[in-house]
């Protein structure tokens, strides 16, 4: 008999023609059985495809072994191939063919050359499905679908799924380049963080009332998982099954698109959520597009064409579906969340807003999985997923990671990693993944071989980029002069002349990004990019083809920027360049930030301004852009863009500096207005003006925003210039962490109420802040940590740094892992103490030893008041019942943060507590919070159940 080693050899070239077209599935599926080895592997990706193909054939051969894992893996991937390809492996690859039935053949008729066949390039003219396969295929018990049917149209979306989703789109360097081997996502995909939003109660399970069982689950959020595709869709602990909707939400550029990038990839190679039949991704930039009211059918069916005919068969098994919609902040039309339920089918036509709203309910085929992702300024009530998640970006380690696969070259990988490292600014921005990928672009320029010791490379160690605005804009540059102006600049030409070589452009581009962005508008046609004179054509010669991305469906030709935030950063340029007075840019700031319309202006951005304030939503990032280009237009940083100068240029600073004080003193500033405009006083990055604006800041109240290591930096960079204390800083249920709290670390001296409840926050964190407790500069009065993991080692650097302190008056300790032995310092450093007056350490379990070290505290300090029991205390009871009817008024909260852990908790607080106080006021509201406790969680778990069946 032929050996495998034999038949591979001869049949080389065959294997070479009919695979080499597209290797990624062969050479995954040879990765993963161990065939090749993982270095191997992304070298192979780095090459041509055909020659990929022939060196992973000729390291096959070299053993029989190997040469037989080889045609077992060609069996498993021979649905991406041609009906050739599968023919060989069912006359080559059948070691059991005696004592199986011949194979049925699936074969389809092969159509007159449309667009859509062009584009898959033969691939589904047919495909051989054989019966090994496909009685594994029927044994799977969500297959209920007709497989024999199936095969041929959802061979060729994966195939199509392969091709799309392989290269790192969104990060790519522009259609000229995009498919260059650096950005190949099995090279370029860096792990991200995320934690989960919420926890969803099943409050008939007694395990919940296992005080260690509870902490697991609120600190589940400590160790925070990396978004891997299976872990989206993995079961709930609660209900043991898996969500079938599942949201991400994340700021601008933390990776969202390229998660569920990576996780569609994993399914069309084969290797992740094989119990999807199918998997549709819809992007809500793309449903822009759709004017007229369709049917989910009509949707999918001009989305992939290729499925139009298997859809029915599809929908006859709607358990076997996952559909992506990707960016709901991108949609331009209005979402109705409170409308009630239509009775709509897959055939129902109705406009694309309510399809979406109903897919996402689960109004609309509810046995569908969804998984949305989303900005946190675009909320989709929670209480329609059974999992809600927070992307987090990188840690340390991963922008290290995303770094050294970004550069070939590793010694510029480690000088740029040192750079970023060594500069404080940047090495925060980097945490967010676009950001990085933008500081890795530019920076290469300046640390690439041939530039050493170039004037630009020094220029940028003496003045780095300190800023969101600043990383843009040195990314923008970088485009312009390397790849827009060949040939027409050296490495010494001036900035003031590159930008006028290319002036036109920008404006015409930061014109259609701007009076865009007013509309929501995301994508363009070419008529779009015509009316602004930006030249289709040039979109593949110019420094465009960094910014436009074109997308080529199969009848639509659009285009869009890479990446939204890229569209807003040149719309702020644009406006930067075109307000001439100190008037027109306060008149700019309250339209963008406030909505009030500039009662007149001659500036060109400020004329047009009918737009609704639905959409002055989503221009946030975009003021922030405006305020670090205006600071570069003061700096003449933006000369040669600029034909005429500012008028009264140098008095602009304190003009801003006073507007700021009015939004911070006159104002009932939301939390996201707040931070919006801290935001924009460091991009504005003027000390003049934040040291005017930073004294009127006397509460800051961000509670349960989800808070970035840059949200963190913008608080620290106003309140530093601030002289006085703050007299509130509220960041509850903000998810800032150790590595938030850090950042802060410099100013929490002079909070007076600082609240840092459920934040993530660990030993670390009660470390920092022993040390703020310490500093004879300490005005803190009031310190709230519950629901923080500080654990016994934690607590007792507190009470050690509690013991000099004269100034903590409140300290509120309520679930954080204190246990008998964090007891032990207790009372010899709070019986030193002369100014804390009240100590609450309910949810805790300290023990006996514990108790009565308490007691033994309290004897040593008559003055100071402890709350261990929630019966201790009517006024602790009162706040949890508000606590409770704040919850039940807004059912979200539930979702929001972990408060049905912390509930249960009180629950058992009170159960405990309850036997030693039988009659009274206190017993009495001990009572009604108990029963009302179980309600809510009753109740919430009611809703859960209704949505998860």
């Amino acid at each position: 008999m032929t050996s495998a080693q034999q038949l591979l050899r001869s049949q080389r070239d065959l294997l070479l023609n009919w695979t080499s077209d597209h290797p990624a599935p062969l050479l995954r599926w040879l990765r993963d059985d161990q065939v090749l080895s993982s270095a191997h592997y992304l070298s192979l990706l780095e090459k041509l495809p055909s020659n990929a193909v022939a060196q992973a054939l000729e390291t096959v051969c070299g053993t029989e072994e190997s040469s037989q894992k080889f045609l077992q893996v060609l069996k498993e991937v021979q649905d991406y191939y041609c009906r050739d390809l599968q023919v060989w492996v069912e006359r080559h690859c059948r070691n059991d063919a005696a004592s199986k039935p011949a194979p049925t053949a699936v074969t389809v008729e092969e159509k007159k050359k449309g667009p859509i066949a062009k584009l898959f390039k033969g691939k589904s003219k047919g495909f051989t499905l054989t019966a090994e396969v496909k009685a594994k295929e029927e044994l799977r018990p969500t297959r209920s679908v007709k497989l024999s049917n199936l095969r041929v149209p959802i061979s060729a979306h994966k195939t199509t799924l392969l091709r799309r989703t392989e290269q790192l789109k969104c990060y790519s360097e522009g259609e000229g380049v995009a498919s260059n081997s650096a950005s190949h996502i099995e090279i370029r995909y860096t792990d991200l963080f995320v934690t989960e939003d919420d926890d969803l109660v099943d409050g008939s399970r007694h395990e919940y009332f296992d005080l260690a069982s509870r902490r697991a689950r609120i600190y589940v959020h400590q160790a925070c998982q990396r978004i891997r595709p299976c872990h989206l869709l993995s079961p709930n602990e609660t209900s043991g099954r898996p969500p079938k909707r599942v949201k991400v939400k994340g700021i601008a550029g933390i990776g969202k698109s390229v998660a569920v990038q990576r996780l569609m990839y994993e399914w069309a190679i084969g290797k992740n959520m094989r119990e999807f039949t199918c998997v549709f991704d819809l992007r809500f930039r793309e449903l822009n597009l759709i004017e007229a009211p369709l049917s989910l059918l009509e949707l999918l069916g001009e989305r992939f064409r290729y499925l139009k005919e298997a859809l029915p068969d599809l929908f006859s098994s709607p358990s076997s579906l996952l559909f992506i919609l990707d960016g709901l902040d991108e949609f331009k039309f209005p979402l109705d969340w409170n409308s009630p339920d239509k009775n709509i089918d897959v055939g129902s036509k109705v406009p694309v807003s309510e399809l979406m709203v109903a897919l996402i309910k689960g109004s609309l085929l509810p046995e569908a999985s969804v998984i949305l992702t989303t900005r946190p300024s675009t909320e989709a009530p929670k209480r329609f997923f059974q999992r809600c998640c927070v992307v987090l970006g990188f840690e340390e380690s991963q922008v290290k990671e995303y770094t050294t696969k970004f550069y070939k070259d590793s010694e510029v990988a480690e000088k740029v990693y040192d750079y970023i490292l060594n500069n404080d600014n940047l090495f925060v921005l980097s945490f967010i993944p676009l950001y990085c990928y933008i500081i890795c672009t530019a920076m290469a320029e300046f640390f690439s071989a041939e530039n050493q010791d170039v004037g630009d490379s020094k220029s940028l160690e003496l003045n780095p980029p300190r800023t969101v605005s600043e990383v843009y804009f040195c990314y923008l540059f970088t485009a312009v002069k390397h790849h827009a102006l060949k040939g027409s600049t050296g490495r010494s030409t001036p900035r003031s002349d590159v930008l006028s070589l290319a002036r036109q452009h920008l404006t015409n581009l930061g014109k259609l990004a701007y009076e865009s962005l007013l509309q929501k508008k995301i994508m363009f046609d070419r008529a779009d990019l015509e009316n602004y004179s930006v030249t289709p054509a040039d979109i593949q010669s110019t420094f465009l083809c960094h910014i436009l991305q074109p997308l080529k469906e199969e009848t639509v030709e659009m285009f869009s920027f890479f990446h939204l935030t890229v569209q807003e950063h040149l719309a702020a340029l644009y406006c930067a360049i075109n307000v001439f007075s100190q008037e027109d840019i306060i008149q700019a700031l309250d339209f963008w930030c406030f909505g009030q319309h500039p009662p007149s202006s001659t500036a060109v951005p400020l004329q047009n301004t009918n737009i609704g304030m639905d959409k002055l939503e989503s221009l946030q990032m975009f003021t922030r852009f405006f305020m670090g280009m205006l600071r570069a237009r003061l700096g003449g940083q933006l000369d040669g863009l600029v034909l005429s100068p500012m008028e009264q240029g140098e008095a602009i600073p304190a003009r801003l500096g006073l507007w700021f004080q009015d939004q911070f003193k006159g104002r009932e500033l939301e939390n996201h207005a707040a931070l919006n405009l801290l935001h924009c006083l460091m991009e504005f990055h003027m000390k003049e003006t934040t040291g005017m604006a930073a004294p009127e800041i006397k509460k800051l109240n961000l509670f349960k925003m989800k808070l970035t290591v840059v949200d963190c930096a913008a608080m620290h960079y106003v309140l530093q210039f601030s002289p006085h204390k703050l007299q509130e800083l509220n960041l509850g249920y903000s998810n800032i962490g150790n590595r938030g709290l850090n950042r802060l670390g410099p100013i929490l001296h002079r909070c007076e109420s600082l609240y840092l409840r459920y934040n993530c926050l660990d030993k670390q964190a009660a470390i920092l802040e022993s040390e703020v407790l310490k500093s004879n500069e300490c005005q803190v009065k009031k310190l709230f940590m519950c629901g923080n993991n500080l654990g016994p080692e934690g607590v007792m650097e507190l009470w050690n740094a509690l013991e000099y302190n004269t100034t903590v008056e409140e300290l509120y300790l309520d679930i954080t892992g204190i246990t008998e032995r964090g007891t032990e310092n207790i009372v010899n450093c709070l019986s030193k103490n002369t100014s804390l007056k009240t100590l609450t350490i309910v949810g805790n379990d300290i023990g006996q030893v514990g108790k009565r070290r308490l007691t033994e505290l309290e004897r040593c300090r008559p003055g100071l008041r402890i709350i261990a029991n929630f019966v201790d205390d009517l006024g602790l009871l009162q706040a949890y019942l508000d606590w409770v009817e704040e919850i039940r008024a807004d059912r979200d909260q539930m979702d929001s943060v972990k408060n049905a852990d912390a509930l249960q908790s009180v629950l058992k607080g009170l159960q405990v507590a309850g036997k030693q106080v039988e009659r009274g006021e206190k017993a009495e509201k001990a009572k009604e919070l108990q029963t009302e406790i179980v309600n809510l969680l009753k109740s919430s778990t009611d809703l859960s159940a209704g949505r998860e069946t």
